[in-house]
């Protein structure tokens, strides 16, 4: 049973970290790719300031995006790695209390 959590909690691990990988990849490009038309805008000299402003706005409001996800990423893995170890800490208890009435009887 402590393999199976344990090998359980390695796998969680790894999706966790897929996860994050893949939503700071995904944003890099979303990133690249919503900023291409602000670029256009300033080297052709219309609404530069504006342009930049407005570029650094949507830059923020996507990092925002993939921010959460990551958080969300996160909270998702410490809450399934708190119940492996109340399952372990379950096991561990039940295993102490079968020892106590073997003792006893």
């Amino acid at each position: 049973m402590k393999k199976t959590v344990e090998r359980a909690e390695l796998l969680k691990d790894m999706i966790q970290e897929a996860i994050e990988d893949g939503a700071t990849t995904v944003e890099d490009v979303h990133q690249h790719i919503a900023g291409l038309p602000f670029d256009a805008l300033e080297k052709l000299g219309l609404f530069e300031e504006q342009a930049g402003n407005l570029k650094e706005k949507q830059r923020k409001t996507i990092g925002l995006v993939y921010d959460t996800i990551r958080k969300v990423n996160q909270e998702v893995g410490s809450l399934i790695s708190e119940q492996f170890a109340a399952l372990e800490d379950a096991r561990t208890a039940s295993r102490n209390m079968d020892d106590k009435n073997d003792q006893d009887d």
